[in-house]
């Protein structure tokens, strides 16, 4: 019967110590799981980020190819405001040579003769 009462008092010093190691293991394994959650939550957020980053790339670029049409159609219009300019001078200085130079000069005439 000396044999249990021995085995008692070897494991004692042993379940003593796993005693007091166990808040420290609790504490330990805490942080590694608050650890793993806090990687998770990182890696969910990197996701996310260069989901939004590639969408905001794709819009980028749709509004480069929107910018380049717009300024092909400025110039466009811009040509064609000039080809315009010029057609009203054309027809501006055809009126004053065909229709009001004449016109002022029987005037004159008709001055010179009253």
């Amino acid at each position: 019967m000396d044999k249990p009462s021995t085995e008692v008092v070897r494991f004692a010093p042993q379940q003593k110590r796993r005693a007091e190691f166990e808040p420290i293991d609790r504490a330990g394994h805490a942080v590694i799981a608050l650890l793993q959650k806090a990687a998770d939550i990182a890696e969910e957020n990197i996701e996310r980020a260069m989901t939004v980053a590639h969408r905001l790339g794709l819009e980028l670029r749709t509004a480069e190819d929107r910018i380049r049409e717009l300024e092909g159609e400025v110039e466009r219009l811009e040509s064609r405001a000039t080809r315009a300019e010029q057609w009203l001078d054309t027809i501006k200085k055809e009126i004053e040579d065909t229709l009001i130079t004449p016109m002022e000069a029987s005037r004159s005439k008709q001055q010179v003769l009253n």
